[in-house]
């Protein structure tokens, strides 16, 4: 097809944000359509704007149901399925939705697993093997997080890593090829409190995979580096950050002095990262607390001395996310949105200034914010959590073999959580019986109040995009569901 005028495009591409021309869009879209004889000129004008509030709908809810939006269009069903051939035409269209407020749902989540076809081997309940696996292999942690669901005091007995690290290596060694970051460590509990967890690192590269380990990085010493020298294999260390002094450490995590310990670490790896010339990417999980906002800057400062400590290897990456979970409609208040709005306009010019390298993903809700659209977070209830899970997307293998359906439920001692445990993997069972045999025997779990919790956002999004691709497929839209595959 003849592409429009590049001015064209843009006001087209970007007509799902707030704000947008949306006339211009539509006289666009129509020059579009006319010249590429989609459709006549009489019905053109009307087309183009049911196009553009197609593509506005779903650039900031990507998961509303095709039903409501007919419904919302006000037009039958047969001019419907007319306008979604029609969108599948435009690829402006479609880049308005992957690129708009609701994008990073697209992007970093939803396309990814519609390209490998794990949604539907979850719809049609296949006992496919799992898309993504974390090992949980830590057996304690020292850190008490207020935020954090873990017991006081729960833990697995040190018997049980001889026989935990020998039935991961049975689960890397399952991982089909051709997903090299199919496998991550994280917890549960801190991984780097497991003495194998270099040699399970070690393993896996062996097959070709990137892990990346989730940790707080208090134990990221020169002494365990030393004896794990497999922790080297990693693709990447990823640090969640709970404050940027020690009183925030400590208010957060219980433990005094723990951020000049976790600083102190990082000053280190970042030397022998440049010493070594590794290729470990380095990162950082930061999440906005409500009154933080501010703390942003810092965050920056930090990460840019950090910088001078590598030498040659800067941080590569960090994660930013918010922590609104307590709102009870996940909506900020305006006064609050307007604060994090401008904190997030300082820190990235502060990061374009002194950390021009790093790269900023952030996230599901903040990316709507900074587009100018009303942060909210999804919310999956009770009532909207599947019973069949999806374990061909996702599941949590901890030191004991126990394989949980959501990521937020492999704690041990967690009440509520082992009724999400879909089996065991130990000697003379691998994880693909495990999943196989919960998903052919129509394994199911009853939510209860609370269950919501066993959930990150990951699950969050999995949830809610199976939810309307299942509503989709009973109204008819089978053939179509989902609006972009």
């Amino acid at each position: 097809m003849t592409a429009p005028a590049p001015s064209q495009a843009a006001s087209v591409e970007s007509c799902a944000y707030p704000g947008a021309d949306l006339e211009a869009a539509a006289h666009a879209l129509r020059q579009t359509l006319v010249s590429e004889g989609f459709v006549a000129a009489e019905r053109a004008d009307t087309t183009a704007r049911l196009l553009v509030r197609l593509a506005v709908r779903y650039g900031n809810d990507p998961f509303t149901p095709l039903e409501e939006a007919r419904h919302e269009l006000g037009v039958d069903r047969e001019a419907f399925r007319q306008l979604l051939g029609l969108f599948g035409e435009v690829p402006e269209l479609r880049t308005a939705v992957e690129t708009g407020p609701a994008g990073k749902y697209w992007e970093n989540t939803v396309l990814p697993l519609e390209r490998r076809g794990v949604f539907d081997s979850a719809l049609a309940r296949r006992p496919v093997f799992p898309y993504s696996v974390g090992l949980y292999p830590g057996p304690t942690c020292m850190f008490r997080c207020h935020f954090c669901v873990r017991v006081t005091g729960a833990r697995y007995d040190p018997s049980a890593l001889e026989a935990g690290n020998e039935m991961f290596r049975s689960v890397i060694d399952e991982i089909p090829e051709g997903n090299p970051y199919a496998m991550y460590f994280s917890g549960g509990l801190e991984p780097l409190t497991n003495p194998g967890l270099g040699g399970l690192v070690h393993h896996a590269a062996g097959r070709g995979l990137r892990p990346t380990v989730y940790t707080n990085s208090f134990a990221l010493t020169d002494r365990t580096l030393e004896r794990q020298p497999g922790l080297w294999d990693l693709h990447a260390v990823r640090t969640s950050l709970y404050g940027l002094n020690d009183e925030e450490y400590e208010q957060t995590t219980g433990k005094r002095n723990a951020f000049r310990r976790v600083r102190d670490n990082l000053r280190r790896f970042q030397e022998l990262r440049s010493e070594r010339r590794s290729p470990v990417r380095l990162g950082f999980s930061y999440i906005v607390l409500p009154g933080r906002a501010g703390r942003l800057l810092d965050l920056v400062d930090f990460i840019a001395e950090l910088n001078e400590s590598g030498d040659d290897r800067p941080v590569d990456f960090i994660n930013i996310r918010e922590d609104y979970s307590g709102r009870e409609d996940g909506r900020l208040p305006e006064a609050e949105r307007t604060e994090l709005m401008e904190a997030l306009a300082a820190f990235e010019e502060r990061v374009r200034a002194r950390t021009p390298g790093l790269s900023v993903d952030y996230g599901y809700a903040l990316h709507s914010l900074r587009a100018g659209a009303n942060a909210e977070l999804l919310r999956i209830r009770p009532h909207t959590m599947r019973p069949t899970a999806h374990p061909q997307v996702s599941v949590q293998v901890d030191l004991l073999g126990d394989v949980y359906l959501y990521r937020e439920a492999g704690f041990p001692d967690l009440a509520g959580a082992d009724r999400y445990i879909a089996g065991r993997v130990g000697p003379g069972t691998s994880l693909q019986q495990v999943v196989a045999e919960f998903v052919e025997k129509g394994g199911q779990v009853a939510a209860a109040d609370g269950d919501e919790y066993f959930m990150d956002g990951f699950d969050q999004v999995v949830t809610a995009r199976l939810n309307q691709l299942e509503r989709d497929s009973a109204d008819g839209w089978e053939d179509v569901r989902g609006f972009l595959r």
